[in-house]
């Protein structure tokens, strides 16, 4: 999902300074929730950390294509989001992004605010969806294939709208483009497939580790239903 350099350049990319702004006031409210009522800043900094290292090893040790305007990645956003929660989630995801950027690709950091939101705002959303589809009453360690497929349908989906707007932002609707963002928008649906099949592996092993619920490092939704 890495928007390539010159997709939006000049006077545009001051947008990007903008809607980064907004996805970091989002991160923070999400980091806030947790600071308040899943355990506090100690809590919220060691899943920061390990969030982090995942998402540095997703965009540098998976698997990663560049297609039409932009790079196909196995982010797992709705993955860290289960088992972390939003706030260590975004920071995770905002920090990984950035220390990629900072130490092995300088030539991405110019696009980090276009980036930086384009992972943010769908985690946003995903959270305010699992609210509406996952009864309080569920642990998402009991989640079914088909809410774990909803949550990483709609980050997905949100990527890819987020990295269609910034190529028509910065490029127009020409024949070009339209196929450019078709193309990477079609190979980058199949992590669809891939990332609820992730999910709920990774579900299954911390259920079988349920005695563990209360550690500090995982999310406490992940085992407790809410009351």
């Amino acid at each position: 999902m890495h928007i390539e350099h010159g997709v939006v350049d000049g006077a545009k990319i001051v947008l990007s300074y903008a809607t980064a702004v907004g996805g970091f006031g989002l991160a923070g409210k999400m980091a806030l929730d947790t600071v308040r009522g899943d355990g506090g800043v100690a809590a919220l900094a060691l899943r920061s950390a390990i969030a982090t290292a995942l998402v540095f090893c997703f965009f540098e040790v998976l698997p990663h294509y560049p297609v039409g305007v932009s790079e196909v990645h196995f982010i797992l956003g709705s993955t860290l989001y289960l088992l972390f929660g939003g706030g260590a989630a975004s920071i995770g995801l905002a920090l990984g992004l950035l220390v990629q950027g900072l130490f092995f690709a300088p030539f991405d950091l110019p696009q980090y605010g276009m980036n930086v939101t384009t992972l943010l705002v769908p985690l946003w959303g995903i959270g305010q969806l699992a609210k509406r589809i996952i009864p309080a009453k569920t642990a998402y360690v009991d989640l079914k294939y088909t809410q774990a497929l909803a949550l990483s349908t709609a980050y997905q989906g949100g990527v890819v709208a987020w990295v269609a707007f910034w190529a028509f932002y910065g490029q127009g609707f020409g024949a070009e483009n339209l196929n450019s963002v078709f193309t990477f928008g079609a190979a980058y649906m199949l992590v669809v497939l891939l990332e609820p099949i992730a999910d709920l592996l990774v579900l299954g092993a911390a259920k079988a580790l349920k005695a563990s619920s209360g550690t500090p490092l995982l999310y406490n939704r992940l085992f407790e239903a809410t009351v």
